[in-house]
C-alpha cells in the first residue's frame, strides 16, 4: 500500500511540475524539425528575408565584413542574432525554440545564427541534426560577436531594431518559446 501511495505522489509531482513549466520548453520530446515544411511556410517572404531562408542551415564565411554587409541588406527589418556553439548544452536546448519562432515570424523578422568558438565539422553535424531555417555565420575567434557586443558566454541573443540599432541582449538560453516571443514583442514590436 505504501508503494502505491509513493507512486501516486511521484505521478502527481511530475504532472504538477510539467504544468507549472508551461509545457512549452522546446525540449527534444517533440517531433524532429521539418526544414522542407519550414521553407514552404516561409515562402513569399520579402526578398531580403527570403535570401536568409534560401541559406537555411548553412555556415557562412566572410567574418565581420560579410556579417556587416548582411546586416546592411536587412535594414528595414528587425534582426535577431543567436550566438551558439555545437558543444553548448543550453544552445542545443533552445534550438527548437528558434526553429519554431523563426518560422512563425520569419516573414517580418530576420533571424541569423552566429556559430562562435566552435569547430566547423561539429557545427555542420549539429546543423544536419537540428537545422535552422536561416544561416549562421562562422565566428571561431568571436570577432563578430565582439562587434555586436555579445559577451563570451553562451548562448547569447542580440536584438536589432529595423534601423539596425542594438536594442537588447539576452544572456543565456531561452527555456520556453513564449519567452522568446515576449522579447520579440517587447523589443522589436513583433
Amino acid at each position: 500500500m505504501a508503494v502505491l501511495a509513493a507512486l501516486a505522489l511521484v505521478v502527481v509531482l511530475v504532472v504538477g511540475l510539467k504544468q507549472a513549466s508551461g509545457g512549452d520548453s522546446g525540449a527534444s520530446s517533440r517531433a524532429p524539425f521539418d526544414l522542407a515544411k519550414a521553407r514552404r511556410d516561409l515562402a513569399g517572404a520579402p526578398a531580403p528575408l527570403a535570401a536568409l531562408h534560401d541559406q537555411s542551415a548553412q555556415l557562412l564565411d566572410g567574418g565581420r565584413p560579410a556579417f556587416r554587409r548582411r546586416l546592411a541588406k536587412l535594414e528595414g527589418y528587425p534582426v535577431v542574432v543567436n550566438k551558439w556553439a555545437s558543444w553548448c548544452a543550453p544552445c542545443r536546448t533552445e534550438f527548437p525554440i528558434f526553429q519554431a519562432e523563426s518560422v512563425a515570424k520569419g516573414k517580418r523578422v530576420a533571424f541569423l545564427g552566429l556559430n562562435a568558438g566552435d569547430s566547423r565539422d561539429p557545427a555542420r553535424r549539429f546543423l544536419r541534426k537540428s537545422p535552422l531555417p536561416f544561416p549562421s555565420y562562422v565566428d571561431p575567434d568571436e570577432k563578430i560577436a565582439k562587434s555586436i557586443q555579445a559577451p563570451a558566454n553562451y548562448p547569447i541573443t542580440v536584438f536589432f531594431d529595423a534601423r539596425g540599432k542594438l536594442v537588447y541582449t539576452h544572456q543565456g538560453g531561452y527555456r520556453r518559446r513564449a519567452d522568446l516571443a515576449a522579447d520579440l514583442k517587447r523589443y522589436l514590436k513583433q
